[in-house]
């Protein structure tokens, strides 16, 4: 009976340890993991948050990409616009040279209407020191001859050298080799003006009689003598009178009333009457 209660004993002192073991081994079980749980946090959470966020924008960006498809089309839609404007500004610029070219030649033919006259275009220069001539849009099939006269509206361009089916050429009267015999205007002086080398928007004006008297700002026209220029078209203004040792020597420098450099539209005048 002794070693019964003894065993009984034995047995409570071990199921005691075993129960004081286990409390012990869940403690210690329970920390671990709570560390394990706090190392994987550590780790974790960061890449969770990353996925949540970008989750987030995607989900948001659906209606940004709308509005940025919506803008690339509106911006489709204004360059198109655009450029219908802009060739609806070059038509206007068109019409508009073609308006001022029309009333340059009712100018010109209103000023001139005394003459039989054809309008040309200028379609090609050649200002230089040895030669100024120009090419107009006009020839022998519009009833152009040589040596007819070539007028703009502020006066005197040159006469025609050579022609052929739908073009002219014409030597102004900036060229040095043409001669002019002309008036001044004021006093009916006759003189000669003719290109110079130096400077191609004024001519040398000599033979100037020796009792002629020249100012400054007289005019210059065509006297109608030497057979190609009809008598009264304006060359230009006396802008120098040049005065030399020998009173038969001086000459005067005239300002052309033509600037060759912007001449775009010319008459040429058919008659002489």
């Amino acid at each position: 009976m002794y070693k019964n209660k003894k065993r009984g004993v034995i047995g409570i002192i071990i199921t005691i340890i075993i129960l004081i073991l286990l409390v012990a081994f869940t403690n210690s079980n329970g920390n671990q993991m709570s560390y394990i749980e706090n190392i994987c946090n550590v780790f974790v959470m960061p890449i969770q948050n990353g996925f949540t966020y970008l989750k987030n924008k995607l989900s948001g960006n659906d209606a940004f990409f709308a509005d940025l498809e919506t803008l690339k089309q509106e911006n489709e839609a204004l360059k198109e616009e655009n450029s219908n404007l802009e060739q609806s500004l070059r038509e206007l610029e068109i019409i508009r040279a073609e308006n001022e070219t029309l009333k340059e030649y009712v100018n010109l033919k209103d000023k001139y209407e005394a003459y039989t006259t054809i309008p040309a275009d200028v379609i090609n220069r050649d200002i230089s020191n040895y030669s100024s001539t120009i090419i107009i849009n006009v020839g022998s099939e519009d009833g152009i001859e040589e040596d007819m006269t070539v007028i703009a509206d502020s006066g005197l361009v040159g006469h025609v050298i050579s022609v052929t089916s739908n073009t002219a050429k014409v030597q102004t009267i900036v060229d040095t080799a043409t001669a002019v015999t002309s008036t001044i205007s004021t006093t009916e002086d006759t003189i000669i003006v003719q290109g110079t080398l130096e400077d191609k928007t004024t001519l040398k004006a000599t033979f100037i009689p020796t009792d002629a008297v020249v100012l400054e700002g007289d005019s210059v026209e065509t006297s109608g003598i030497g057979g190609i220029y009809p008598k009264g078209i304006h060359i230009g203004t006396i802008k120098e009178v040049v005065n030399t040792s020998n009173i038969t020597d001086r000459y005067a420098i005239v300002e052309t009333a033509v600037d060759f450099t912007k001449l775009n539209t010319v008459l040429v005048i058919t008659n002489n009457s």
